[in-house]
């Protein structure tokens, strides 16, 4: 559970940064020989400061006190109804997402900065793992690694398949009775709840539907069809421990609509990191869940 509180942190550092660079100018020449170099340095130098401060602050908090073993992996795949394979998959696409529109300032093509955009994310994710190897309290999990890897190239993916980006990975949380069962584990106030409690976070696809249908079509843009993901009944890890505690856990499957805040063109730097921001966020709306425990039921406001 601590390794959602590690990555939100640092993606929220990460992303601080990539969304000031993506604010300014972009360069437009799509010619990768023709980088402006003091850009590029200035992106190097203020990522790696940025991110070799947040491994230091890291490590202070989760592993100086820790007991240290040899490297060794961990297997969790079967944990959480792998909700948090799916919050890997998401803060890896955000940071693939937000490193390449860095580069992008930089003057490289869009092509390049996706495919380089998508290395940096998974470079970015992977000494956190390789800590965690060396942590007795922790383990480095195989399924971590691909779900980071999966997150990268998704971004890449759809680039390199239709030269833009068509679905979007968002996130949207409620709070659920839960926590005050376990708060050590799930959260003991409101902020922590946002990390802790899986049973409360719904992770999203959002389709856009007006770039799938023929150009001049009149389907709203800012319009999106979004499909979520999430789990309850859970105040441990496996199933078996939920089970004897008297909580069979069970999968959430959503239908919803979505806010496409990408739509709105504005000139303005700040409305630009706003948006960057709040479009990683399924917005509250009318929902349809399946389940096999709840079975069909339509929600007026969901999030």
């Amino acid at each position: 559970m601590a390794k959602a509180v590690k990555y939100i942190g640092l993606l929220a550092i990460f992303l601080l940064y990539h969304s000031f660079v993506k604010a300014q100018p972009v360069v437009s020449n799509k010619d990768s020989s023709q980088v402006n170099r003091s850009r590029l340095r200035t992106l190097i130098v203020g990522s790696s400061v940025l991110y070799g401060a947040g491994l230091v602050g890291l490590n202070e908090v989760w592993y100086k006190n820790s007991p240290k073993q040899s490297f060794h992996w961990f297997d969790d795949s079967q944990e959480w109804k792998q909700v948090d394979k799916v919050g890997h998959f998401y803060s890896t696409y955000h940071f693939s997402l937000g490193a390449s529109r860095a580069f992008r300032w930089t003057g490289l093509s869009e092509k390049k900065s996706m495919f380089w955009g998508a290395i940096m994310g998974i470079v970015v994710m992977t000494p956190i793992e390789i800590l965690d190897g060396f942590s007795a309290g922790y383990g480095a999990s195989l399924s971590d690694f691909f779900a980071n890897a999966s997150g990268a190239m998704f971004l890449y993916g759809q680039h390199a398949l239709w030269g833009e980006t068509r679905i979007h990975p968002k996130y949207s949380f409620h709070r659920t009775k839960y926590p005050h069962q376990r708060p050590e584990l799930l959260g003991k106030s409101f902020s922590e709840e946002i990390l802790k409690d899986y049973n409360g976070q719904t992770f999203w696809l959002s389709i856009d539907v007006d770039k799938f249908l023929p150009k001049g079509n009149r389907y709203p843009k800012w319009l999106n069809l979004a499909v979520g993901y999430g789990a309850e009944n859970m105040i441990f890890a496996r199933d078996y421990q939920n089970i004897n505690a008297g909580l069979p856990p069970y999968r959430q499957f959503y239908l919803s609509l979505d806010l496409d805040l990408t739509a709105i063109k504005t000139k303005s730097k700040f409305l630009k990191s706003l948006i960057f921001f709040v479009n990683m966020i399924h917005l509250p709306a009318p929902a349809i869940s399946f389940s096999s425990a709840k079975g069909v039921r339509f929600h007026g406001w969901y999030y």
